[in-house]
């Protein structure tokens, strides 16, 4: 390991003293040597610093003074940290000790990695993917996003039919690995997302800007997921429209914009009729009001500070060329290899 990167593991926790306690010792078994761990708290309001303190002597805190959710949080709290390469961990994902090792050999035989994921399987169930990343996220030519392994709410047992290391379009933001030059370059994470899709939008971001997301099937974490916002909440159902078509409109080629945006607008639509009908009113209403909150966000939008050189979305890697949903809903395509079937 002489000359390997320095990798700082940093985990984002707010009121998580159970996850940590859960979680925290399997990510201190870590074996890779170049290596710093961090539990950056997002003004709990717990026991949870306490707690590390007094058992986790090792482990560094960042203690950031508001909670300003997954995005604003590690935002600040990476002002912190020096290291090649951040890990962003979330609070409720075990790891198994040498799970850091082959990304980082990944990220090191191409520089143009800017970032990586791990294997993400399911705590619960541990031979299936997970939610949240799942064997790597894709997304399809109207930015509805998915995983290999995982389309919507069906999610698929492993057996070694995603072991391929593969380019992706993004990289879940529960196990993720970046290099920290090329999350400054880009300006880490809008601030404004707070929590949902913000790790969508770096990656599209670092790959506007030439650089390759990818997927590491020889490293496998372990994830809870929902530990903040479970599935089916509205305040989930809200920040994932809201955020979705914030991050259309700033990384969409202006030529892709309109047309692709005026289809999400009927099939949104049609989604808050399905909830209501589903009796689901509160999604319906949070559907509106992300809607709302996203014209207003986009009224004073100026655009990048730096703006990176325009790439269509057809042009990038880890993109389907079909509506994920129509073939999902109305062909009967639950997996990610039927999906692209013809």
């Amino acid at each position: 390991m002489s000359g390997a990167p320095s990798v700082a593991v940093v985990i984002l926790n707010w009121n998580g003293r159970k996850f940590l306690e859960d979680f925290l010792p399997s990510v201190c078994r870590s074996t890779y040597e170049n290596l710093q761990l961090y539990v950056a708290d997002n003004a709990s309001t717990d026991d949870s610093v306490a707690y590390v303190r007094e058992n986790f002597p090792a482990v560094k805190i960042i203690q950031n003074t508001t909670n300003n959710g997954f995005a604003g949080g590690y935002n600040e709290a990476l002002q912190h940290v020096q290291a090649d390469i951040y890990v962003l961990l979330n609070q409720d994902v075990e790891v198994e000790p040498g799970w850091i090792e082959p990304v980082v050999a990944l990220m090191r035989r191409d520089y143009h990695v800017a970032a990586c994921q791990p294997k993400l399987r399911a705590y619960y169930n541990k031979p299936e993917f997970e939610y949240a990343g799942a064997a790597g996220g894709w997304m399809d030519i109207l930015g509805y996003t998915f995983c290999r392994g995982r389309i919507l709410y069906t999610t698929e047992t492993d057996e070694g039919q995603y072991d391929d290391e593969q380019d992706i379009f993004w990289a879940t933001g529960a196990a993720l690995f970046i290099r920290s030059s090329c999350f400054h370059e880009v300006g880490g994470f809008d601030a404004d997302f707070f929590a949902h899709m913000e790790e969508v939008d770096l990656c599209w971001r670092l790959k506007r800007a030439g650089y390759r997301i990818c997927y590491c099937p020889e490293s496998i974490v372990y994830h809870v997921g929902g530990g903040s916002l479970p599935q089916g909440n509205p305040r989930k159902v809200y920040l994932n429209f809201r955020n979705n078509l914030m991050m259309l409109w700033k990384n969409l080629h202006p030529h892709d914009r309109w047309i692709v945006l005026f289809q999400r607008f009927f099939l949104d639509v049609l989604a808050g009729v399905k909830s209501l009908v589903a009796g689901k009113p509160k999604d319906m209403k949070a559907i509106y009001k992300a809607y709302v909150d996203y014209l207003r966000w986009r009224r004073k939008y100026t655009g990048e500070k730096h703006p990176l050189p325009q790439k269509k979305l057809l042009g990038m890697t880890g993109v389907f060329h079909g509506i994920m949903i129509w073939r999902y809903y109305f062909l009967n395509r639950k997996t990610f290899r039927t999906l692209e079937k013809e």
